[in-house]
């Protein structure tokens, strides 16, 4: 059986001679090579989401991938998917780098420049390895179809626009469909779950950005488990103390609860800071929430071509969602699609403070009741985006009946 090789390098020289060389090898079949972290991931989860057997045996990582750093990405890799074995290919093969690399997750070190001894030697060891897990787990393989949970990003165009509330919502409502769900407060120096939700904790996720190799037990210890069920990894209540958590901190963090939890929900605020860039950047949802006015599309837009400009995310990936949504508001959805240039939300939030401003002033927004229409299409978003277990977990919310009020039909600008 051939061993199907994914190269991911980045270097257009380095890209000729890696994909020359594994050519070269006996009973290898490179697949064509990836140029980026993010489109390696994409193409491992669309492989994986067919069948674990799509997946290629061997993957080999320059070091020179980017943006994601090529230890970072491996350790992603190792996480979501288990029974596919990473080499890395790097100039530096001092004994700490190889170290750091098994300590990431890799199965081999090769070093640069390629010796076609060394490179077969270890593509042949990493594939039986690969083999043998596949062979080991038989008809449980079908675990590895995207190990991990599903990870939502929140980001506000602007601040106020409702970034924290929307991220609240949809926690609740996947933890309400019987999903085991973390709520994560990633706006480091100004974040306020803890105060939407009435909690007072010492902990934070600060206490994680230190810890190279977060276990179970260690992860347990930093999230508060709320009332609701959720478990809430909160941002410090200093928030000098939030330039801690560096980008490849986020990173080990999000991975981390990816593998705890069925979902989770990151709350990246509107200032965009390192570790909000990596979460964002590791979402399979990217959300930003924009209010129908002229300063927060523009802001909208401009988070949009940020994004793109720094390799975090592209627009056509990045989902718009419109809140304080009402049918008079001269700037509709579809409008905010066009400028926007990505995806926008099919249920819009509609315009109603006065149901939030007790519950928000109590800090209890978790108690929002369920007749709420600005609950009920929040709830709406949490179906759409596929957080939920089942339709009829949004029935706790009062959605479903004759009518529904959570989703609000869009209608065409009037043009002139």
């Amino acid at each position: 059986m051939p061993t199907r090789i994914l190269p991911a390098v980045g270097d257009a020289d380095a890209v000729r001679s890696v994909t020359t060389l594994l050519s070269q090898l006996p009973d290898a079949e490179p697949v064509a090579p990836v140029v980026d972290s993010t489109q390696l991931i994409d193409t491992l989860a669309r492989l994986a989401a067919e069948s674990v057997d799509e997946l290629p045996e061997v993957v080999v990582v320059h070091e020179r991938i980017g943006p994601v750093p090529a230890l970072e990405l491996i350790r992603e890799v190792a996480l979501r998917f288990p029974a596919v074995g990473v080499i890395l290919v790097t100039s530096d093969a001092s004994p700490g780098l190889f170290q750091a690399a098994m300590d990431y997750g890799a199965r081999g070190l090769v070093a640069l420049p390629l010796s076609y001894e060394e490179l077969a030697s270890r593509v042949q060891a990493v594939a039986q390895w690969s083999v043998g897990v596949r062979r080991h787990l038989g008809a449980g393989g079908d675990v590895f179809t995207g190990v991990g949970g599903s990870v939502v990003t929140v980001s506000g165009a602007k601040g106020g626009t409702g970034a924290t509330l929307t991220a609240i919502q949809l926690a609740l409502a996947a933890q309400a469909s019987g999903r085991s769900t973390a709520l994560v407060d990633m706006d480091l120096q100004t974040g306020d779950i803890a105060s939407y939700l009435d909690v007072q904790f010492r902990r934070s996720v600060v206490d994680l950005a230190a810890i190279t190799d977060i276990s179970p037990r260690v992860l347990a210890d930093a999230v508060f488990r709320h009332d609701t069920g959720l478990a809430l990894l909160l941002a410090p209540a200093e928030g000098e103390r939030g330039e801690d958590v560096t980008d490849r901190a986020a990173r080990q963090i999000v991975s981390a609860l990816r593998s705890r939890y069925e979902v989770v929900v990151v709350d990246c605020g509107a200032q965009l800071s390192g570790a909000g860039a990596a979460a964002v950047e590791m979402a399979d949802r990217a959300l930003l929430v924009t209010t129908p006015d002229v300063v927060a599309v523009r802001g909208a837009k401009r988070a949009v071509r940020m994004w793109d400009r720094l390799q975090i995310r592209k627009a056509e990936e990045t989902t718009v969602v419109v809140n304080r949504h009402s049918r008079g508001t001269e700037i509709q959805p579809p409008l905010i699609q066009r400028i926007t240039g990505t995806a926008v939300a099919a249920t819009a939030i509609p315009a109603n403070f006065k149901e939030l401003q007790s519950v928000v002033d109590a800090g209890r927004v978790h108690e929002l009741e369920n007749k709420s229409a600005v609950k009920q299409a929040l709830w709406g978003l949490a179906a759409e985006l596929g957080l939920v277990k089942a339709p009829d977990a949004a029935q706790k919310a009062g959605r479903f009946r004759g009518g529904d009020r959570g989703s609000v039909s869009f209608r065409r600008r009037r043009e002139g």
